[in-house]
Parts: C-alpha cells; structure tokens; sequence
C-alpha cells in the first residue's frame, strides 16, 4: 500500500462550475464524483499525476453550518486563499490556450527565477500560478 497525502481540497462556489473548470479549460479529469445524502464528494486528477487528487468542495452543511460556509465561500471569492502551483512545460504556450478558454489571468507570462510563471483564478477566486517545469 502506497502512503502519502492523497486528496487536497479546494473550497468552490459552485461544483458543477468548478468541475467544467478543471476539466474543460485545465485539462484535468474526473476521479470521483459521488453524493452521500446532502454532500457531494467530487475529486478531479491531473491526467500526469494519477496518484493525486484535488477535491472541489462545497463549504456548508453538512460539514458546515450554513453561515460558516457562506463566510468560506465569501474569503475564496476574494483570493485569500494560499495559491495553488501547476507546472507546465512551455508557461507562455499553455497561457495562449487557457486564455482563448476564457481563464481569468491575474499576471502575465513573467521570465524570473530563471523560469517562466504566471497567475490565474479559478471560477470561484482560487489563486493559482502556473510555472514553466525546468529542464
């Protein structure tokens, strides 16, 4: 049995936005997308990085109370949420394609640390940078 971290979840304003998000504009896909009564456990994959997950989770009830998820979903929507960092192998390529796919960028294609990065949001405020691989 492997171990190691597994699942690391993001909180969205909306799952089914989120996951057109990953999916059709990120490239990631789908790994787990089941309900229990009122909650929705939804994961997506990395198509390069099978063995792990990001979860897009819906802050409130039943994990919440419906005033602590609304103050969740109101501190994502305004970026305060640590960034997220997906490498990519050509930064200003990759920024080209998720532009004309309607990504929200918050920085351009920048050559600094001797890479290539950039920043963007998902639908629901999450920061990310995107950081061209080296070698």
């Amino acid at each position: 049995m492997k171990q190691g971290i597994d699942v690391v979840g993001l909180y969205v304003r909306d799952q089914d936005e989120a996951l057109a998000f990953y999916v059709d504009k990120l490239g990631f896909r789908v790994h787990t997308d089941v309900g229990n009564g009122g909650y929705r456990w939804l994961t997506v994959q990395h198509p390069e990085q099978p063995s792990f997950q990001l979860g897009l989770f819906l802050p409130g009830p039943p994990v919440h109370d419906e005033a602590t998820g609304q103050a969740l979903r109101a501190i994502v929507a305004k970026g305060a949420m640590p960034p997220l960092v997906l490498t990519v192998a050509d930064c200003r390529a990759a920024y080209a394609r998720m532009l004309a796919l309607g990504v929200e960028f918050t920085q351009e294609p920048v050559e600094r640390y001797g890479t290539v990065d950039a920043g963007f949001r998902d639908p629901s405020g999450n920061g990310w940078k995107m950081i061209q691989g080296r070698g």
